[in-house]
């Protein structure tokens, strides 16, 4: 260690009063700037890396069920657009109904725990926000049913892997609700994807209100992060792997799916910081119906 020496070759005793009052700074004062730091890193991490989403209602089940936290990869549809088969969270357009509208804090107290939970991602959803399984992407051409499977550019889905009820095959179709198994064609529109839910007899998705705008993804949901006995990465299933490209796009590679380890330098913070607002009762990270 580098000691600074005065004009006598002594310790210079002002140097000395620095080191001392570093090694012995209080608690009271190491604690409020501990938290404004990490006040400041959950802030940058929800906006630019990773949010927690709370799931309140069946539509994906039994991939994700009610109460379970999934975190959201913020960044991964800025190097590339979504693919088939990843489970997204998105915001709807004006032709999507939310399935359970938020109630808003009347307090003060509640309205200030809303807005600093929301700067850290754990506070209540917008009504608009969705959790669903991307079907296709721009230029599929999607529809219902052969032999009661979904059909994605003339091959069929296997989603006996992840679908957990699907409607009754003589259901008729109705433009207001989703509950058919049946629908026409949908091509694809460019900068859009048809987006699904795994529970199809109760999901409220594209096959009724349309598909979503790229631009309106929020990110990838790409683990289970709450309640810890659920703890479980959500892979793209194989049989998306087998789907011919849409005629209208060009051919790319499938993207590979992103190693489930990757994450867990950030993961463990926020599975933390989860437990620990169950823990004091803290506000509900952000709702995808």
């Amino acid at each position: 260690m580098v000691q600074m020496l005065d004009e006598d070759g002594a310790v210079d005793p002002w140097h000395r009063r620095v080191r001392r009052h570093r090694r012995h700074l209080p608690l009271w004062q190491e604690l409020p700037l501990l938290l404004v730091v990490a006040f400041c890193l959950a802030v940058l991490i929800r906006t630019f890396l990773l949010q927690a989403f709370f799931i309140p209602s069946g539509s994906m089940e039994d991939t994700l069920l009610i109460g379970d936290r999934v975190l959201v990869n913020k960044v991964v549809y800025d190097v590339r657009e979504p693919a088939r088969g990843e489970v997204v969270v998105f915001r709807g357009t004006d032709r999507w109904v939310a399935q359970e509208a938020p109630v808003p804090p009347t307090n003060f107290l509640g309205r200030v725990g809303r807005t600093l939970g929301d700067l850290v991602g754990i506070s209540r959803p917008g009504e608009k926000d969705f959790i669903k399984r991307v079907i296709g992407v721009p230029g599929d051409r999607v529809w219902c049913c052969d032999q009661g499977r979904v059909v994605v550019n003339g091959v069929p889905l296997d989603e006996r892997s992840y679908v957990s009820e699907d409607s009754p095959i003589d259901l008729p179709p109705n433009a207001r609700e989703c509950r058919s198994r049946q629908f026409t064609e949908v091509v694809v529109p460019p900068g859009q994807i048809f987006v699904m839910g795994d529970h199809r007899l109760v999901s409220q998705d594209a096959r009724c209100q349309g598909p979503v705008p790229i631009d309106n993804v929020v990110g990838r949901a790409f683990m289970i992060v709450w309640p810890s006995q659920r703890w479980a990465t959500l892979p793209v299933p194989q049989t998306f792997a087998d789907l011919p490209q849409p005629e209208a796009a060009p051919a790319r590679p499938v993207p590979v799916d992103p190693d489930p380890v990757g994450g867990v330098v950030l993961i463990l913070p926020v599975t933390a910081a989860l437990r620990r607002s169950r823990a004091f009762g803290a506000t509900a990270p952000h709702r995808a119906t």
